[in-house]
């Protein structure tokens, strides 16, 4: 483990001060495309090394449970810290098209890509049923929001706009991980129940269990004047809320995201005594901190694990189909999500314009590969293998693809709105 650690904040501390020095990206998309360079180096070389210490360290590598790491262990506290910084007056305001997103365009998509897949499948006799290729959407469907809140933060954003993405990617995480078991039961037959049972069960869970472990520990929180303690109860909460749910079959990743919200609300309430306990604001530091740490280590994990990646003998048609068919998907699905929202579409967008920002701002990360890496259990080694592919097909094109190009994106957008705005005045007069 701590060979491990050494080697994740070598390339960390390497990277940072490359990107620093010279190259300039987003310091996230700068750790996952570096990180994805430094392995395939790496699989390079192990080809030409004989068996020995050097050749071990490498595979050693890519045998760290990813899948373990995050779900069970850091993305209860990365989702707390991303929630955190939720604006509730904003939430408020697009609370409609944050739900409609975060439920409605996450089925579409899945299901859209579920069935564009199929059609490949059949075309070029790949041996997947219509049910593999929706639960391959499930995967790839959910916007991540790790990659949300790291890197589109950081970017210019407005923060009506930011206050959408994020937190339609907080949201549909649930749906998309609710979906996701649900047509796996469908494929291994065991029977968990139709969907919009166990999408009740695991959001009303969640929720109830996050609201009332986190008031009463929040109690516990104003008996004290210690800021550490602040720091230690919210960390209690989260994981303890996170266990909790998981437990019981709530959906502990919806819970992780209530306990950030109602912590960041409880404490704005009590601003004035905050302040007066903890001046040097440690309880933000740390959650910023802890935050920034954790996304790191996790950029470069996903760029590590390529050395664990077969490649698919479909992979000369899987590749480019699967990034068509992400935008597609999800660009149908924001689409019949805004027209739902009617004149709400937030940010004084048109229909298209709101379309094209929440596709292209919409990134993928560390949960679709969790995902994806949990399919190993019931799929054969060969869908397997193009399950992996497509996973990270997708989130490296839309990480450093639709990240380094969705400031333009905006900006383009922003100036599309202007003058249509100031079009339409002067057609008025």
């Amino acid at each position: 483990m701590l060979q491990f650690i050494i080697i994740i904040l070598a390339f960390i501390v390497c990277i940072g001060i490359l990107n620093e020095r010279i190259f300039h990206l987003q310091s996230d998309i700068a750790l996952i495309f570096f990180s994805l360079l430094a392995a395939l180096a790496l699989v390079i070389l192990r080809c030409f090394l004989p068996e020995g210490v050097v050749k071990n360290s490498i595979d050693s590598l890519s045998d760290f449970g990813f899948r373990e790491y995050l779900m069970d262990g850091v993305l209860c506290f990365m989702l707390f810290a991303g929630a955190g910084k939720v604006n509730v007056k904003k939430f408020k305001q697009n609370m409609q098209p944050i739900f409609l997103l975060a439920l409605l365009t996450t089925m579409i998509s899945s299901f859209l890509y579920g069935a564009l897949f199929y059609g490949l499948a059949c075309i070029f006799k790949i041996p997947m049923d219509i049910w593999m290729c929706i639960l391959l959407g499930c995967v790839v469907s959910p916007t991540d929001p790790i990659a949300a809140t790291g890197i589109l933060n950081k970017i210019g954003l407005s923060k009506n706009v930011c206050s959408v993405i994020e937190n339609e990617s907080l949201f549909n995480d649930g749906t998309g991980v609710t979906l996701f078991i649900f047509v796996r039961s469908l494929i291994i037959h065991s029977g968990d129940g139709n969907f919009f049972t166990l999408m009740f069960k695991e959001i009303v869970g969640a929720v109830f269990v996050a609201l009332v472990v986190s008031w009463i520990l929040f109690k516990l929180m104003e008996l004290t004047h210690d800021p550490v303690r602040y720091i230690l109860i919210s960390l209690l909460d989260v994981s303890l809320v996170y266990v909790i749910c998981e437990h019981l079959g709530f959906s502990g990743v919806i819970a992780s995201v209530v306990c950030g919200m109602f912590f960041s609300y409880s404490m704005s309430r009590m601003e004035r005594r905050v302040k007066v306990i903890d001046p040097a604001e440690y309880y933000e530091d740390f959650w910023e901190i802890l935050e920034s740490v954790l996304n790191a280590i996790l950029f470069v994990m996903i760029g590590l694990m390529v050395l664990d990646l077969k490649i698919s003998k479909f992979a000369w048609v899987i590749i480019p189909a699967a990034v068509i068919f992400i935008v597609l998907s999800r660009a149908l699905g924001v689409s019949v999500s805004s027209l739902l929202t009617g004149r709400k579409i937030p940010g004084n967008y048109n229909l298209r314009e709101f379309v094209t920002l929440m596709t292209w701002s919409a990134l993928k990360g560390g949960l679709s590969l969790a995902l994806a890496i949990e399919t190993k259990e019931y799929l054969s080694p060969e869908i397997y293998d193009v399950f992996m592919n497509v996973t990270y097909v997708t989130i490296f094109f839309t990480v450093l693809v639709q990240g380094l190009t969705v400031k333009r994106v905006y900006l383009f957008l922003e100036k599309h709105k202007t003058d249509r705005i100031r079009n339409k005045k002067q057609l008025a007069k």
